[in-house]
Formats: C-alpha cells, structure tokens, sequence
C-alpha cells in the first residue's frame, strides 16, 4: 500500500487543489508533484510569480500565500508505477472533515479526470453547498493530449 501526503494547507486557503495519489517519484522524495516532468510546479511559478526551482519548503510557501492548498483523493492506495488507471484497494480521504476544520475553502480543483474520478466516488458535490469544483487538466506527464500552453492557460483562468 502506498500512502499520500498530509494536506497542505492553513485558515487562509481558500482553494484546494486535489491530485489522486502521490507517484512514485514524489513518493520517493516525499514532495507533491515531484516528477521533473510534471507541469504543476512550472505552472503555479508562472501564475503566482515565483520560481518553480525555489526549495521544495518554499513553493508550498508560495501556494499558501496566494491561498492554494495540496491533498490527494485518495488516502492510499495500491498502484504498481504511477498510472492512475492501474490503482486498487483505493481508500479516501475525509473531505467533510477537512471542510469542516477549514471553513474558508471555496473552491476545489481537481488535477485531471482520475482526481476527479476519485473525488466524486466519495464526496457528493450536493452535500458540499457553495463550494465550486473545477476539473482541470492533469499536470500530469502521462497526459499529453494537451500542450503546456493550453494546460497554463486554462489552469490560469481558474485560479484567478
């Protein structure tokens, strides 16, 4: 079984970006997004005006100032590789905890159709009144569909 990281969050955070699962790259450094590959840290560099190399403690820095928030769907998991279509044994995490400890949150984005996948298996979007949850596309190397131009562009207009 693998196991996903603590959220990544304060009182300010008032949107919560949702992976799936850790891969086997930020397992193995114990950082969200940790594959060299992986868009996500070059697209919050570019959005929030920081460097996506800063240290690791820094770059979550950034997100909390500007509110953002980090936790995965699934608390853990059983997944050979880093594929999402490859997870079994999922276990989720307790989001209704979570809002309920974090009242300032507004806003759920999910990083590509296997967060939100997981996201909607356990938590029912009604149950959830005056949050908004956006599907974004996945950072994700393994989702070449669409180039970092068009990902950058459309993850930025929904964080601001």
């Amino acid at each position: 079984m693998s196991n996903s990281f603590p959220p990544v969050l304060d009182r300010h955070t008032h949107t919560l970006i949702l992976g799936t699962m850790p891969g086997t790259e930020s397992l193995r450094q114990q950082q969200y997004y940790a594959h060299p590959r992986n868009a996500f840290w070059p697209i919050m560099g570019t959005i929030f005006g920081f460097d996506p190399n800063l240290p690791y403690s820094a770059r979550l820095a950034e997100l909390n100032r500007h509110g953002i928030g980090l936790w995965d769907t699934l608390k853990s998991c059983e997944r050979p590789g880093s594929l999402d279509a490859k997870i079994k044994n999922a276990r989720y995490n307790d989001f209704f905890k979570l809002f309920k400890s974090y009242p300032n949150l507004q806003n759920i984005c999910l990083n590509g159709r296997g967060a939100e996948k997981f996201f909607r298996y356990c938590c029912d979007p009604e149950k959830i009144p005056g949050m908004k949850i956006f599907l974004l596309p996945s950072t994700s190397p393994a989702y070449a569909a669409m180039s970092y131009p068009q990902k950058l562009e459309i993850w930025r207009n929904c964080l601001f």
